[in-house]
């Protein structure tokens, strides 16, 4: 029988994982296959040291940051035998698709021609409404490079984007 653990690394495990996978995906630039297995050696980690994480002052915010430096590690250490693709072989049921899900497509395959620091800078700034010193501490640099990073990661999505956007505008 499964020993269930006391401490409270399950709950919060059930609770997170959702808003982690999320970030993940857009860390990925959408690919949801690797964003599963970031979140879930993120939770491993997190499992190893729950008794350091579950005293921290915000165990969310230090299980986001693992992530990040997770998929930064990733990035990394990426096999040559990898090869990255814009093809994607998952298909939406488009009964379930939202109606703005050109507009999240769009903007996903932009974050995903992003280099992997700046798709961080961007998610975690922007998606996750981090500070800029908590950026910062996440990606283990200073907050001038976050500061700059952020600029030209905005810059260079305005100009992957283009006029894209102005499709989705509402009147």
């Amino acid at each position: 029988m499964r020993e269930v653990r006391a401490d409270g690394y399950q709950e919060f495990a059930v609770a997170r994982a959702g808003h982690l996978y999320r970030s993940a995906c857009l860390l990925t630039g959408g690919d949801t296959h690797l964003a599963e297995d970031l979140v879930q050696e993120t939770l491993g980690r997190l499992y190893v040291n729950w008794g350091r994480v579950s005293r921290a002052a915000n165990p969310a915010g230090y299980a986001q940051t693992v992530l990040t430096r997770t998929f930064l590690a990733h990035r990394r250490r990426r096999s040559s035998k990898e090869r990255a693709t814009d093809v994607f072989p998952d298909v939406l049921d488009p009964r379930t698709a939202d109606a703005d899900m050109p507009l999240r497509l769009t903007l996903v395959e932009a974050l995903g021609r992003l280099s992997a620091k700046d798709r961080a800078v961007v998610v975690l700034r922007y998606w996750e409404d981090r500070s800029i010193e908590e950026t910062a501490e996440a990606m283990n640099a200073s907050s001038a490079a976050v500061r700059t990073r952020c600029v030209r990661a905005l810059t260079r999505l305005r100009d992957l984007l283009g006029e894209s956007l102005d499709e989705y505008a509402t009147p």
